[in-house]
């Protein structure tokens, strides 16, 4: 049985794990192999710690999706980044920051009911508006983004990946997508 609740400290592994996996396949032929392999469920956990992303006075909300016990999913929501800085937040609009499956849970439904309970946990927090970022090559999470009422509102972007070794960083083109909550 499918359910979604809200993170807590203890779930920083689980949510770690299931972030490095579902950028491990959905980002396969997206961003470089070398960047990949080298991600570390440990270190997200700890980063998932210190900025305290369990605390109910974060600024972004985080909801699991659980099965028997198991974490599978995760969406993360709050005001809306702008320039996608955490610390420049516009009030007018919502956001998802972020919403990750283990890829095992891919096409099972699970992603959503997580979808829906962020949208539902936005209008709760009072936007009638959001948006989100997509990587452009990203044809999976737009069509599902597509699927869910949200379309490209012409803004882009590039997100940085850092490469080892001092090397420049790869630059990938990212969408804003937007939609109504009250539509």
């Amino acid at each position: 049985m499918l359910i979604i609740r809200r993170e807590e400290p203890d779930d920083a592994e689980a949510v770690a794990r299931v972030h490095v996996h579902g950028w491990q396949a959905g980002y396969a032929g997206i961003m470089p192999d070398e960047v990949l392999r080298r991600l570390n469920p440990a270190a997200w956990a700890q980063r998932r710690r210190d900025v305290g992303t369990a605390d109910p006075d974060h600024p972004f909300t985080t909801l699991l999706a659980e099965s028997d016990g198991v974490v599978t999913g995760f969406v993360t929501f709050g005001p809306y980044r702008n320039d996608q800085d955490r610390d420049d937040l516009d009030p007018a609009y919502g956001e998802i920051l972020g919403m990750y499956l283990e890829p095992a849970w891919w096409g099972t439904g699970t992603g959503r009911a997580l979808f829906a309970a962020a949208r539902t946990g936005l209008a709760e927090r009072g936007w009638t508006e959001y948006r989100l970022w997509v990587l452009a090559d990203n044809a999976r999470a737009r069509r599902f983004y597509e699927r869910a009422g949200l379309s490209a509102d012409g803004v882009e972007s590039t997100y940085p990946v850092p490469l080892a070794a001092g090397r420049d960083p790869v630059r990938l083109r990212e969408l804003r997508y937007a939609a109504r909550l009250d539509g």
